[in-house]
């Protein structure tokens, strides 16, 4: 039985995994892979069919991954690994010998070894991979498989960007094939390097079990999402691949670029690349494979058409050619991140790693060898393509462009049905980005992981509920944890300024049912102001079990808030119980907010009986809004506050003109308003008092259910006080016209 390391154990190997990935870039962007490799076969005279035949030598070597997967098992996948890992950076020593093919035999001779070089490469490179993914399948935790990817792509980027830079140099300053030659030896050196860190990586002993047990790749094929992946991974690749291998040719035969230009270009992908790796394994991480993967494949589709656009001839053409390039960067890694993680994590199962992986090695060659002769035949093919639709240019690129425009298309409709690891739509993780700033969010983020004590958490806590994007959801749900009350409670006014998010109301819901008072009360709040109705079941528990009457009151409210009419005879049974004022009130604004026309007789009892003035107008204001707008209410409140006689004339006079035009008031009954309107103009309050009521004895009922109620309660204590109450007149004024 082989022995698998501990998750200690693979965490330690991972920074040699980052050096192994980081120097094999070096070896790649200089030898088979890349610009330069290309650019190489350009330079020998082959023809783009000729190219595509030589590029697709090394997926097509994938060929063997069915056969030789029990192999590597049996050997061990580490073992199998380091021994091709290594024999392919020993074959590319062959492809310095080049040059003496060309002067000694001519250029057929020369095009028949380097396919022969990388045929050979191709092989060692199929078995090297056919291990390389159990074996990394075994090494890098699945709870940092996303984190790992983002950081071994920074590291390759980095890396990638400075080889690449290198290269253009040497490629801009040399002629011929001397600087071929030399960025291949280069390459070759740093590749044996990379060897050496690999070894250093742990786990893919050998496991004879796994080996010689009984294969049944069928089963594998007839997995229906594995099926839906494999099919997916073929559009994008057919769709991809021939333009980013012939695109160095595009940019140098039509764009009008030179080759070390070209290889500059890449730069722009590594940048892309190097910017949003963090961002792509994070995300993937915490919100799943599925959304990553296909919004990154969303970006490729764009792709295409940005290339076809580009200005050509133009000496400024670069610029555009690199932010272009730094956006292939970031959608490619967002589909590779995405995607290789949703294979590993959701898609094969542990104990059949080697029989799905190799059948996917297989596949991926296919399809990618595949594409690669498709690219140069469509392209020898239509070398007659000229002319000119709109902004677009044809020539012998349409094709391609078209076709890397389809295919991806083609496979998002088709993976959107795969299952998923997360419960994240694509849509909801689009969505995080475009609500609230996503910049400043992530910045929050950094600041709050890196936060040094209680007082910099709680202003990080802040932060990221005012910047309101649901980036921070699981930051916050974290603050909601935190044992330091001052963080909890600055979570729950953050969460209360955040858009509805039903974990966000889970984690309310969990602290309102908690023993602390101080903070039940405010989630209790912070659940009204979220609008969620999800909230309301555990309100009307907390409501009618909670020991704390402060939570059953904020509870009530909150209901109030959220609209919750199913309260209504609750609320009206335990207002009429309820012996405690400040209760009454809360429960009083709860029956206002929902419109409880039967509460009104109960309501104007309390605003009777209590002494308080600010009780009395939230009273008030619940039953302004029974009957009426709650806006009207409160600017003419600010009203009578601010100029009390002057403004209750103004008000009364309106009164008179509006009942005047609908015919609701006598001549003498308007007079006699008017008259009220003039002494509370000249500070004479009580007489514009009396006024007023004279004036509308005459009044028909108002229709507005309860307004007319109210009248009459609110008429009969300003006709008993020595001096008029402003709240009673403010209800009258205001339901007069409401009602």
């Amino acid at each position: 039985m082989s022995h698998e390391p501990t998750t200690v154990e693979k965490l330690r190997g991972l920074p040699w995994s980052y050096a192994t990935n980081a120097a094999n870039t070096v070896f790649s962007q200089f030898t088979f892979f890349g610009s330069v490799f290309v650019l190489f076969l350009d330079q020998l005279g082959l023809t783009k069919t000729e190219i595509g035949i030589v590029l697709a030598l090394t997926p097509l070597a994938a060929l063997i991954a069915p056969f030789v997967a029990p192999y590597t098992a049996r050997i061990g996948y580490k073992r199998a690994f380091i021994l091709y890992y290594g024999g392919r950076k020993a074959v590319t020593v062959l492809l310095l010998l080049t040059p003496v093919i060309l002067s000694a035999y001519g250029g057929r001779a020369a095009f028949w070894f380097v396919a022969g070089v990388a045929g050979l490469f191709s092989l060692s490179r199929a078995v090297e991979e056919t291990a390389y993914y159990p074996w990394m399948q075994e090494f890098v935790p699945n709870s940092v498989r996303g984190k790992y990817s983002a950081t071994s792509n920074i590291f390759t980027a980095f890396t990638g960007f400075i080889t690449v830079w290198i290269a253009g140099m040497v490629i801009g300053n040399t002629s011929g094939l001397n600087g071929f030659m030399l960025l291949f030896a280069a390459g070759i050196v740093v590749g044996f390097i990379s060897v050496w860190a690999a070894s250093f990586i742990p786990g893919g002993a050998p496991n004879p079990a796994e080996a010689s047990g009984k294969r049944n790749l069928w089963a594998a094929v007839r997995d229906p999402d594995f099926r839906r992946y494999l099919i997916g991974l073929a559009l994008i690749t057919l769709g991809t691949v021939p333009l980013a291998s012939f695109l160095p040719l595009y940019l140098q035969d039509l764009v009008g670029l030179d080759a070390s230009a070209v290889v500059f270009i890449q730069m722009g992908t590594l940048l892309g690349t190097l910017a949003s790796s963090y961002l792509w394994g994070w995300a993937a991480d915490r919100y799943g494979s599925k959304p990553v993967m296909l919004t990154g494949a969303a970006m490729l589709v764009a792709q295409p058409i940005l290339w076809w656009l580009l200005p050509r001839q133009m000496a400024w053409s670069l610029y555009p050619a690199l932010g272009m390039a730094f956006l292939q960067g970031v959608g490619n890694l967002g589909w590779g991140i995405g995607a290789a993680r949703l294979l590993f994590v959701s898609i094969v199962p542990n104990e059949k790693k080697m029989d799905y992986l190799a059948i996917y090695f297989f596949w991926a060659g296919i399809t990618a060898g595949a594409s690669q002769l498709l690219g140069g035949s469509v392209l020898d093919m239509t070398q007659s393509i000229a002319g000119q639709i709109g902004p677009l240019t044809l020539d012998p690129y349409t094709p391609i462009f078209l076709i890397s425009l389809l295919m991806p298309l083609g496979s998002i409709l088709l993976l959107r049905a795969i299952r998923a690891d997360s419960p994240f739509s694509t849509s909801q993780f689009a969505g995080l980005f475009l609500r609230g700033n996503p910049f400043l969010a992530m910045g929050s983020l950094v600041r709050f992981h890196w936060a040094r004590d209680e007082e910099d958490t709680v202003a990080v806590t802040e932060r990221m509920g005012t910047i309101r994007s649901r980036l921070a959801v699981d930051e916050l749900l974290e603050s909601l944890a935190d044992p330091r009350f001052n963080v909890r409670f600055e979570a729950i006014l953050a969460i209360a300024r955040m858009p509805a998010d039903e974990r966000l109301v889970a984690g309310l819901v969990k602290t309102l049912e908690g023993k602390n008072p101080s903070l039940s009360v405010l989630a209790a709040w912070a659940l009204g102001r979220l609008g969620d109705e999800q909230a309301q079941a555990a309100l009307r528990e907390a409501l009618d079990k909670s020991d704390y009457r402060s939570v059953q009151a904020h509870s009530a409210r909150s209901l109030g808030t959220l609209g919750d009419h199913s309260a209504v005879a609750v609320l009206v049974a335990r207002f009429e119980e309820e012996q405690d004022e400040g209760l009454q009130v809360a429960y009083a604004s709860a029956l206002g907010r929902l419109g409880a026309v039967e509460s009104t007789g109960p309501l104007l009892a309390l605003m009777e009986r209590s002494e308080d003035e600010m009780t009395r107008l939230e009273v008030a204001l619940a039953l302004a809004r029974l009957v009426g707008d709650e806006r009207h209410f409160i600017r003419l409140l600010r009203q009578l506050r601010a100029e009390p006689h002057t403004n209750a004339a103004q008000a009364v006079s309106g009164l008179a003109r509006y009942l005047a035009g609908d015919g609701a008031i006598s001549a003498e009954g308007q007079a006699t308003l008017l008259q009220s309107a003039e002494s509370f103009s000249q500070n004479r309050m009580d007489a514009g008092t009396e006024k007023l009521l004279a004036a509308i004895e005459a009044l028909p009922p108002l229709t507005e259910p309860g307004a007319d109620e109210i009248r009459r309660f609110c008429a009969q204590r300003l006709g008993d006080s020595q001096e008029p109450a402003l709240d009673y007149l403010l209800l009258l004024l205001f339901v007069l016209r409401a009602g």
